[in-house]
């Protein structure tokens, strides 16, 4: 497919998936020479054609397009710099993750197959004021160990290989926060047990799919225990309050936390004055 009507039809998607509200996000996609195709700023993703495109070189200099390019294609260009093998970069504000980027909750491991497979473990990158030299900056530490981020109190970008693969990514992410908060309503979560989730990184392996848990310093650590990002996690604010894994140590937050829990004689004591009360009323 042509790169115009690639990313228009990206934009499209995320339209439909609420995933971008007004004039919100912003997608690229790696040209020849040294060029990137990218969004226009202040415009509603859902209704772009081709023509509302900009083309910008590797510093971001606008080369054409009748609109202004988006600020934050500096943060797309930070990942191509460091991910050659990337072709194409999304970023948007998916609300089920962009809740776990504002309450700064470490999303868990080793919870749904799908997610090892294709996700592995996702990071939170420290808050910076979007567009500026600070915001590209803060996703470095991730860049190579991983294809989506999410962006403290802001949202998410995803990268890949390909345009429909980007736009995967952050899909699988927002629909397994989803399916993550739906279940901590339910009273919790279960995890993978470790082998479980090593047969799954096999699987990865054998179908291609990077991993640090696989490749790196990290291999053959504790596959479910944060160990690709957590070094990260105290300047970034990030916590485990939710979704404890069992080997963490952390009680975290039990459904129904903060609810006070009565006794029989408190009960009782209640009724007689609610009865008393009535009487009152009634007289």
């Amino acid at each position: 497919m042509d790169p115009a009507d690639s990313i228009c039809q990206i934009g499209k998607r995320l339209d439909e998936l609420r995933f971008a509200a007004a004039n919100d996000g912003n997608i690229s996609i790696r040209l020849e020479d040294n060029r990137v195709l990218c969004t226009p700023t202040m415009h509603s993703k859902g209704s772009m054609t081709p023509v509302d495109l900009c083309v910008v070189d590797n510093d971001g200099k606008q080369i054409s397009g009748k609109k202004r390019r988006s600020s934050e294609v500096m943060l797309h260009l930070e990942i191509y710099r460091h991910r050659p093998d990337v072709n194409c970069v999304v970023h948007c504000h998916p609300p089920h993750a962009t809740a776990f980027a504002v309450a700064r909750e470490a999303i868990p491991q080793c919870v749904l197959p799908e997610v090892e497979i294709f996700l592995g473990e996702v990071p939170i990158s420290p808050y910076a004021t979007p567009g500026s030299p600070a915001f590209r900056q803060s996703i470095v530490p991730f860049i190579q160990d991983c294809n989506v981020i999410v962006l403290a109190n802001h949202g998410t970008v995803s990268f890949g290989q390909t345009a429909p693969m980007a736009l995967w990514f952050t899909e699988i992410l927002d629909a397994y926060c989803r399916v993550l908060i739906l279940a901590r309503q339910l009273g919790g979560i279960h995890h993978i047990s470790d082998d479980h989730c090593r047969e799954l990184l096999a699987y990865k392996q054998e179908w291609d799919f990077s991993d640090p848990r696989i490749y790196g310093p990290n291999a053959n650590c504790n596959v479910c225990g944060h160990e690709t990002f957590r070094a990260h996690w105290e300047a970034v604010g990030v916590t485990q309050r939710a979704f404890p894994h069992p080997s963490s140590g952390e009680s975290g937050i039990e459904a129904g936390q903060g609810v006070t829990t009565l006794s029989e004689s408190d009960i009782e004591k209640i009724a007689e004055r609610v009865a008393s009360k009535l009487g009152k009323l009634n007289r």
